[in-house]
């Protein structure tokens, strides 16, 4: 009897040590995939944000890649400023203007601690690479000699050219930008200006306008493929027969002034840190006897106009600026 009850307790203890060991078993099996639990996220990341994803961006001068959205931009060009500005992007680099001590007047108070990188024409290099840019705008125009050094320094990104291509160019640098959106609200809201200016002028717009450029010693008319040209033709003017051409200018003699006229005459004198050779030009030419038999001088419709706004800037924010002009002088012609 013993020995049977002994076997007994034996079987039962033997019973409880498997079970025990069964139920440890189980809790260990539920513990176990805990590591691989940890590596799924990294197995199912999440893809980056499109604004940090890289783009292509098809420019003058070939392609260029630009990941996410630019902090850091250097412009080489006075309209690669504006369109910035009117995207309410501040450069940390940008030429000197044209005009100016170092900005257009225009442009001046949103300016404030830029640093001067130069002229369109001689860009300084190293004072672009000391500002760190992660994106540069320039011209092919002016600055493809030296597009392979700047692509050294930053991503960059050239225009074709300048004046007549305002348009495109904006929305190139948009692209680069990564401000498309932006620049689509920024073109509208231009476009409007434009139709209510057409709204305004009515009739007007039928009127011939001329327009030339005084330089020292030297008249160019200007025809319809330049920064002026195409937003007169946007409003929608017409213009004389021997300025209705689709070029940028064309130089003239005195004797030939008579191109000049129409029935309203818009004219810019390029003057240059103090030398007024220009506005002597412009005087010289308009009191001429030639210039006297003219219908725009016999009407008093010949205008002088900002030639900032009307010529050497060629951003967006001198175009607005250009059509409240054209609406201010035509509202006092009768």
């Amino acid at each position: 009897m013993f020995t049977r009850a002994f076997t007994k307790g034996r079987i039962t203890a033997m019973l409880l040590v498997l079970l025990s060991l069964l139920v440890s078993a189980c809790g260990s099996q539920t513990t176990a995939p805990a590591p691989a639990a940890t590596q799924a996220p990294a197995a199912k990341e999440s893809p980056a944000p499109a604004a940090e994803e890289a783009r292509t961006i098809t420019h003058a001068m070939g392609e260029t890649k630009i990941t996410g959205t630019p902090q850091r931009i250097v412009v080489l060009t006075t309209q690669g400023t504006e369109s910035l500005l009117a995207l309410g992007i501040k450069p940390v680099g940008a030429v000197k203007s044209w005009i100016g001590d170092p900005w257009y007047d225009h442009i001046k108070d949103q300016m404030g601690k830029v640093e001067v990188v130069g002229d369109e024409t001689q860009p300084n290099m190293e004072l672009i690479a000391s500002l760190k840019p992660d994106l540069i705008l320039g011209t092919k125009v002016r600055q493809e000699k030296i597009y392979t050094q700047l692509s050294s320094i930053a991503p960059t990104v050239f225009t074709e050219n300048l004046g007549d291509s305002m348009i495109e160019n904006f929305e190139l640098y948009t692209q680069a930008l990564n401000k498309e959106a932006e620049g689509k609200a920024v073109l509208d809201a231009f476009n409007k200006t434009i139709e209510e200016a057409k709204t305004k002028l009515g009739d007007k717009t039928k009127m011939q306008v001329s327009m030339a450029r005084f330089q020292p010693g030297k008249v160019r008319a200007y025809l319809k493929n330049n920064f002026a040209g195409v937003i007169l033709d946007k409003i929608g003017f017409a213009r004389p027969e021997a300025q209705n051409k689709d070029e940028f200018t064309q130089d003239i003699a005195k004797e030939q002034i008579n191109l000049l006229d129409g029935d309203v005459f818009f004219y810019f004198t390029s003057d240059r840190e103090g030398d007024d050779g220009a506005t002597k030009t412009a005087k010289e030419w308009l009191s001429d006897p030639l210039a006297q038999n003219m219908k725009v001088v016999k009407t008093g419709r010949a205008y002088l106009v900002n030639e900032a706004i009307w010529n050497s800037s060629g951003g967006i924010l001198a175009a607005e600026l250009m059509v409240k002009d054209v609406e201010r002088i035509f509202g006092e012609i009768k």
